[in-house]
């Protein structure tokens, strides 16, 4: 589904991925942790081209990522995204936001857009919702209308980048629960995220990153009660002390 091979990005002087490779198989669900700045989010934010990397391959679904409006587009098409600060529209109501993308992409009547988005919003249990503005909900709320607005474009893929990370803590759990439904319903995930409850009940395999590398991929049994080197040990030992 997903292949990166020799991933390298840099910001200037600095390398913020090092020869970076990873596969994704369909309907797999990949949880990415790491301490701040190791490049978890550039990894992800590369993979629809929201950064574009300088050496490399990335191919999903069988498109290499280019630089042409069709490879871009296409890829685009079947990689949704999941922001830490929401990123909907103010100005629209949550059904507004929701409806906007399939209408100008796909060319959805006003009538199937809204049918699609209601049944997303069902679906993210927040469908009472539908005609407020994002600044008369809830963190979590606008978390899960992001979600929703996702999905509404019906994507193969979704991926997360500290999706609750933005949150109080008592709204990371709404998220977190939403997730998990999307998770048990087979859809192929990366999620960037420190919430290691979350990740050993859904995850099908763990990557640690550090300083721009890829340090250890396991399984979630292994990677929690038996990882291999030393700075996974050191990372994982503080995070679950809190």
């Amino acid at each position: 589904m997903i292949g990166i091979t020799n991933l390298s990005k840099y910001f200037g002087p600095f390398q913020a991925l090092k020869n970076v490779s990873l596969t994704v198989s369909e309907g797999e669900r990949v949880v990415i942790c790491g301490p701040s700045g190791s490049g978890k989010s550039t990894l992800i934010r590369c993979i629809n081209r929201l950064e574009k990397h300088e050496e490399g391959r990335i191919v999903v679904d069988g498109t290499e990522l280019t630089e042409t409006r069709e490879s871009l587009d296409k890829i685009r098409a079947n990689v949704g995204m999941v922001f830490q600060q929401f990123n909907l529209f103010p100005h629209l109501t949550v059904l507004d936001n929701l409806t906007l993308g399939p209408k100008r992409v796909f060319g959805l009547s006003d009538q199937e857009a809204r049918d699609r988005a209601l049944g997303y919003l069902e679906r993210v249990r927040i469908a009472d919702q539908a005609d407020k503005f994002p600044r008369q909900l809830s963190g979590g709320q606008q978390q899960r209308v992001a979600i929703a607005r996702s999905l509404c474009m019906e994507p193969r893929i979704l991926l997360f980048d500290e999706p609750t990370s933005a949150l109080d803590p008592e709204m990371i759990n709404e998220v977190l629960d939403v997730m998990t439904e999307l998770a048990g319903s087979g859809m192929t995930m990366i999620c960037v995220t420190h919430e290691m409850g979350f990740a050993r009940r859904v995850a099908d395999k763990m990557v640690f990153m550090d300083q721009g590398e890829i340090v250890e991929v396991a399984d979630p049994e292994t990677f929690f009660t038996a990882p291999k080197s030393t700075r996974c040990q050191d990372f994982l030992q503080k995070i679950l002390s809190h």
